[in-house]
């Protein structure tokens, strides 16, 4: 999973009820789970999407302060180098450096906001297929990392530290500021945006769906809530937020078949 460094390799969901997150997500997305047996005594799950790629992994929460929900591992070339990065623009060192065998080398950050991620090294050399970017992403994969922050250049500025990311490309939206483009070298991996109104700050990830509205009817019958409904999108497709029983958010995008 030696993908370019600054982009996403891998997602990670901390559930309050391990069962009822896998059922939702297998009925909302299609995805495959399955225990990983790699760490014994461990409940991990292995989240692929109905093509076989695997793109996450489902586990009860380890801290039982946080709240449920959804983190990314960031890929980079030197996880040590992205430690004293981090540290030195404001961040938070959560769990050391770790070395699984075959997996890679990882540690857990959070920033200056309380927001929490990994920096990752990969063991193996062939390219991670978490995340995608359209048009050549499949459903089932992450394809977009949305951050709302109360302050958008200070955010971007802490990642830009360890990751290198970079503002490119704004939309406009009115009083509420910029929706800015955030890149990892030649990728578009997201963007930030400032926290609107009654919204909720920190990191939002979007699925690939085939039928957005096919997809948004399951969240209900699944036992989620939707909490944006579709909206379309430059591209033509359209995009919708949901919450999981847990509560935790996810975004869904994708297009509205004829």
């Amino acid at each position: 999973m030696r993908n370019p460094h600054g982009t996403p390799i891998w997602y990670e969901y901390h559930s309050l009820d391990a069962d009822r997150a896998q059922a939702f997500y297998e009925q909302v997305f299609g995805w495959q789970v399955a225990p990983s047996g790699d760490v014994e005594g461990m409940d991990y799950r292995i989240v692929s999407t109905a093509a076989g790629e695997g793109l996450a992994g489902l586990m009860p929460r380890p801290d039982p302060s946080a709240p449920p929900g959804w983190l990314f591992y960031v890929g980079v070339d030197d996880v040590d180098a992205a430690i004293a990065a981090a540290q030195g623009s404001g961040g938070t060192l959560l769990m050391p450096a770790v070395d699984m065998e075959g997996v890679g080398r990882m540690a857990l950050l959070a920033d200056p906001s309380g927001q929490r991620f990994y920096a990752m090294r990969g063991a193996m050399d062939a390219p991670s297929r978490a995340f995608g970017t359209p048009p050549d992403a499949m459903p089932g994969q992450m394809v977009w990392n949305e951050l709302a922050a109360t302050d958008q250049e200070a955010a971007l500025a802490f990642y830009a530290a360890p990751f290198g990311w970079r503002h490119e490309g704004a939309i406009p939206m009115g009083p509420l500021g910029d929706y800015r483009m955030v890149h990892a070298g030649d990728t578009c991996i997201g963007a930030t945006l400032p926290v609107v109104p009654g919204g909720t700050p920190g990191w939002l990830f979007y699925v690939e769906v085939e039928d957005i509205d096919a997809a948004v009817a399951r969240v209900a019958s699944a036992g989620g809530t939707l909490l944006e409904q579709p909206t379309e999108i430059p591209g033509g497709s359209f995009s919708a937020v949901a919450a999981d029983p847990d509560g935790a958010r996810i975004g869904l995008v994708g297009p509205r078949p004829a």
